[in-house]
């Protein structure tokens, strides 16, 4: 099991109570939210890189169309992904050691804070 993993699980194990039917979907969205927002800071990353050594990879309007294309493949992998066994498995998995359960304000603050720190190396570049 990987940190996307126990992430979900912390989300859907969260919101299950309160939302039945939905503790699925919001704990797919928040994973991937997370990895979209980690993708971002990623790109940015290397765009200001490939910018500092002079590097012409491709427009820009190019790396948004394949970050959008990325994305929606990442929530239909994530659909896929954590809607049939792989989620009985991680819940299996779960109930068998104790979970260390974390702050849902502090699980929900970090795609933000990684958004905020994709900005703010965008504006350094």
């Amino acid at each position: 099991m990987n940190l996307f993993d126990i992430l979900f699980y912390n989300i859907f194990s969260r919101y299950k109570p309160k939302y039945k039917q939905r503790a699925n979907s919001i704990a797919i969205v928040y994973v991937t939210f997370l990895q979209v927002a980690l993708l971002l800071l990623l790109g940015v990353f290397f765009a200001g890189f490939f910018k500092q050594m002079h590097m012409v990879t491709m427009s820009s309007a190019k790396a948004w169309t394949l970050f959008v294309l990325v994305s929606v493949f990442l929530y239909f992998k994530n659909w896929m992904q954590y809607t049939g066994k792989k989620r009985m498995t991680i819940h299996a998995k779960m109930n068998k050691k104790k979970v260390e359960h974390y702050n849902i304000w502090l699980l929900w603050f970090l795609p933000v804070a990684v958004l905020g720190l994709a900005y703010v190396l965008y504006q350094a570049v």
